[in-house]
């Protein structure tokens, strides 16, 4: 047994720049913001992302961290498009694939496997093949003769999730509605690393189906309360409505200035002082 306790600067030292970084969640739900505002704090670039996207999406493009973005949307649900990836996008920061929902997540099953692609219907008849150009069909070897897409796997050197819950060897609990897949990112990933809400030391009462993550498949663990702000995290907390607005409205120097300056403890305290001068 081996305790994985780590702090978000530990975490970010194990990173490299040019690496693939995978991010769990969905668009502003259950994000591991903490983990990505630490790596904005470091100077790691040239980043290949693959995310079902939110504003994890649209800090690092914001701050010019990525070269490629492998998504199938970037959103802040409430705010149907992330501005600040919109931004980016439009200037050609950097290079985009985007493919089906479906598609990405047979992606996440096929380096989950260690295989090198999954054959699916979706994207079959549209323009995701021809805005994919690198993107390739199969036959099938049976008596239909059917051709399919062969989604190739997402491998990721790394990828950050959050959960609700995890203990010190790296079993994460999730307590919301939906996994979001961030299992799939941890094993599809060379190494993984997950915050979470609260360290607790066992798990003996949990019901079995919300033990989402399995330690085997995780690398380091960190406790960080509130640590998906400004998503949400069910049942521990909503998506901060109002401060994602400003997010959303706020030209990026300015917010990056007041909010990203510091450290982790020093954006939570300045998210309170600006909820404060709302009242």
């Amino acid at each position: 047994m081996t305790d994985k306790i780590m702090t978000p600067e530990e975490v970010v030292s194990r990173l490299h720049s040019g690496m693939t970084l995978g991010i769990g969640g969905w668009g502003s739900r259950r994000k591991p913001m903490a983990l990505v505002r630490a790596l904005l704090r470091s100077d790691l670039t040239d980043l290949t992302v693959i995310s079902y996207g939110g504003p994890d999406v649209g800090l690092l493009a914001a701050a010019g961290r990525i070269r490629k973005l492998v998504t199938a949307f970037v959103t802040l649900d409430s705010i149907p498009l992330e501005p600040h990836f919109r931004a980016a996008r439009q200037r050609g920061a950097f290079e985009l694939m985007e493919i089906d929902e479906a598609m990405f997540m047979w992606g996440l099953h096929a380096a989950a496997n260690r295989l090198p692609f999954l054959p699916v219907r979706a994207g079959l008849g549209s323009d995701v093949l021809r805005v994919n150009p690198g993107l390739r069909t199969v036959t099938s070897p049976y008596e239909d003769g059917e051709t399919l897409v062969a989604v190739p796997a997402l491998r990721m050197d790394a990828a950050l999730v959050h959960l609700n819950r995890a203990d010190r060897l790296g079993n994460g609990q999730y307590l919301g509605p939906d996994p979001y897949f961030d299992d799939l990112f941890c094993e599809a990933a060379d190494r993984a690393y997950l915050s979470c809400e609260r360290l607790v030391d066992d798990f003996g009462a949990a019901v079995p189906q919300t033990l989402l993550v399995n330690r085997h498949t995780v690398t380091g663990v960190v406790e960080a309360p509130n640590g998906a702000h400004f998503t949400s995290c069910a049942p521990d907390h909503r998506r901060d409505e109002a401060f994602q607005k400003l997010y959303a409205t706020t030209p990026w120097p300015e917010f990056a200035e007041r909010f990203l300056s510091g450290d982790e403890k020093a954006y939570q305290s300045a998210v309170q002082n600006w909820h404060e001068e709302q009242k």
